[in-house]
């Protein structure tokens, strides 16, 4: 059965949805009898205004003819709503706005006396040079206390009030350790760096640290994966992850500068941490980047990976890229992009690979960080015999 791809392109100065597939009269049919329909002759292909309505109608005409393919669309949407939330991260007006926080829209301040207290935050994390996650991580915390308490001055609120703040927000059920120490420290830093009061103890018992191996991807489910990523773009971005074991902001910082062909190295710069680090460059990487930039209508400017729109590529584009290149490749195992960097120093750990190394290619702080590999390699644990091997049964 045939596919009717669907791709959102600019077509005379304006956006159109471009649905793309292989002539068949009856198929050819059934899409031009949807309103709104026209022509391409420079991209062979019926394009419509980019209305959900309209996706809606052609999965119902369609129905039984051929699938509709909409990986690619639901990337692309995916880049105008990070576009959007990162425009309005910080409000200017007086109207209420909102932020996200993980998959949802939290409120910003209405009280004008909080807004000017948000921005003056925002600022002093960007004066001491946070990193950009580091920013949206504090504010997002930050806004959620300060809609706690709607129409009081942050200065005023006392050490008591904020205790029972955190005691509130401990009883959700989405409640972490890490969650825990974000949304203290995040509270700790308006209060201590921005009014320069003294520092305070909050008796809220620090949430336990869960240990938790990492996830892994085998050789064979990667290789399914990758295989099963046709666009030359995407496949280019997972195999750039896991063939150095990049984190995902690494990944989309990445600028064409900082690819040296002659040394055949990656220089990250100011990583997590704020650390510049060098990473290999493999052979096939470099021959995956050459024919992806070659295949580029819209040439990137000056990250490797651009988006549709211009600009850098989100991180939430490259989590959504995996999500449907495991669906495809049917593979059910649990793991975000950050598994692809998990998966490398694992498959380096089982090849012999000593873990120093591996712990500078990944740029830990700690050898304690990097041992947890240890944990998850088959090299250490298949060496173990089972005692049912030795029943005999």
């Amino acid at each position: 059965m045939s596919t009717v791809k669907l791709t959102i392109k600019k077509h005379d100065g304006t956006e159109r949805l471009f649905a793309a597939f292989e002539y068949n009269k009856e198929l050819n049919e059934a899409v031009r009898q949807i309103p709104g329909a026209r022509w391409s002759k420079s991209n062979k292909a019926w394009h419509f205004a980019v209305n959900r309505d309209v996706v809606k109608l052609l999965r119902e005409k369609l129905k039984g003819l051929t699938l509709l393919d909409t990986a690619e669309l639901k990337l692309q949407l995916q880049e105008r709503k990070e576009v959007r939330l990162d425009k309005r991260f910080v409000s200017s007006g007086s109207g209420q706005e909102t932020v996200a926080v993980g998959s949802m829209l939290k409120p910003m301040p209405i009280n004008n006396m909080q807004t000017v207290a948000l921005k003056a935050y925002v600022e002093l994390l960007r004066l001491k040079n946070y990193s950009h996650n580091t920013i949206k991580t504090y504010s997002n915390w930050f806004i959620i206390f300060l809609n706690y308490f709607p129409e009081r001055k942050p200065s005023t609120i006392t050490k008591y009030e904020i205790m029972d703040f955190l005691v509130h927000y401990r009883n959700s059920a989405k409640w972490s350790s890490t969650v825990q120490n974000q949304m203290i420290n995040a509270i700790k830093f308006f209060y201590e760096q921005l009014l320069n009061q003294p520092q305070q103890v909050y008796d809220l018992p620090r949430a336990k640290k869960e240990f938790k191996l990492p996830a892994v991807f085998s050789e064979q489910e990667l290789k399914r994966i990758i295989q099963s990523t046709e666009n030359l773009k995407h496949r280019t971005i997972l195999c750039l992850a896991y063939s150095a074991g990049l984190r995902v902001s690494e990944v989309v910082n990445l600028k064409f500068a900082d690819i040296d062909k002659d040394r055949m190295v990656l220089t990250l710069r100011g990583a997590k941490g704020k650390k510049d680090r060098q990473v290999m460059l493999s052979p096939v990487i470099l021959e995956l980047m050459r024919a992806y930039y070659l295949a580029e209508k819209v040439k990137p400017k000056v990250w490797l990976f651009e988006g549709q729109y211009g600009g850098q590529y989100t991180t939430r584009s490259v989590e959504e890229v995996l999500k449907q290149s495991k669906q495809k490749a049917g593979v059910t195992k649990k793991g975000s992009i950050h598994a692809l960097r998990h998966s490398f120093a694992t498959h380096l750990m089982e090849g012999g690979t000593d873990i120093m190394t591996i712990k500078n290619l990944l740029g830990h702080n700690s050898l304690k960080t990097t041992s947890i590999y240890t944990h998850v390699s088959k090299k250490h644990i298949a060496k173990v015999q089972s005692p049912l091997d030795k029943l005999g049964l």
